[in-house]
């Protein structure tokens, strides 16, 4: 590596990641704008897996959050676990012997996440994941095998929390590699608030009255996890609790393409 530029490969494939990935582009694009000379210049690479593909999944985060567009689109699209994983890393292994980066960035728990990872740490690429440490305690979650395994092959774990920390401690990970840096999500949230409160969401969607400025209350529902939606005893369980809560307070659905495919099971 020159020791006055470094090459970093930025992964994001699904919509949590976009959300992490802004920051870091921000302060990767600061960093190279702070003039000191005894810093060396970083260049990155900007992946889109493709593992989110529909419109309000994937582009509308890069247009609402003025994320430069991937210099590279792996598209693998959707499938089960296996299947996905393994598309995502035999284009990323193609990637990586052609460019061979200094390190490789992931963010999150998805499945693009872990792909990556294990494509780079065999072609011995340094890893940093942000958002590391972070544990359900249940191994039922696909989430939760993608972050323990990301966590074991990275070299640079950023954590959110000294929870975070703590995990990784129990779980033998090196003093050395953790990295206590805060939330990225908090980071978007900050930048965007200004631009998030002049839009006029809520007049379409009849939450602000009529006669004032005053909004209504609701709540905001996601609902897309395979073992809540996948399963049709635990989908109706859920939609029933929402039903009575939808008598007391306006509950706002942005479904989930995995949930609209889902109402084949109600009906059947």
């Amino acid at each position: 590596m020159n020791s006055k530029s470094m090459q970093l490969m930025l992964v994001a494939g699904a919509r949590p990641n976009f959300i992490k990935i802004d920051p870091i582009i921000n302060a990767i694009d600061r960093h190279n704008e702070s003039k000191i000379s005894s810093a060396p210049v970083i260049n990155y690479t900007l992946v889109h897996t493709g593992q989110h593909y529909d419109y309000e999944m994937s582009k509308v985060f890069f247009e609402n959050l003025d994320i430069p567009e991937p210099d590279v689109y792996l598209g693998v699209g959707s499938g089960n676990h296996g299947e996905q994983t393994g598309k995502v890393m035999i284009e990323f292994e193609k990637l990586i012997i052609r460019d061979r980066p200094d390190a490789v960035v992931v963010v999150g728990d998805v499945n693009s996440t872990v792909a990556c990872a294990l494509t780079a740490v065999k072609l011995h690429i340094p890893i940093a994941h942000v958002e590391a440490g972070l544990r359900s305690l249940d191994r039922a979650m696909p989430e939760e095998i993608n972050r323990i395994v990301t966590d074991v092959l990275s070299d640079y774990l950023f954590t959110t929390c000294e929870d975070g920390n703590n995990n990784l401690r129990r779980e033998g990970i090196p003093e050395e590699k953790i990295f206590l840096v805060g939330d990225v999500m908090t980071d978007t949230l900050s930048a965007y608030r200004e631009k998030a409160s002049k839009t006029d969401i809520l007049r379409k969607l009849n939450l602000v009255s009529d006669n004032k400025e005053n909004m209504i209350n609701y709540c905001l529902l996601t609902l897309h996890r395979p073992s809540n939606v996948d399963d049709k005893k635990s989908f109706l369980k859920i939609l029933k609790a929402l039903q009575k809560v939808s008598e007391q307070i306006p509950v706002i659905f942005p479904t989930h393409p995995r949930t609209k495919k889902q109402r084949r099971v109600l009906e059947g």
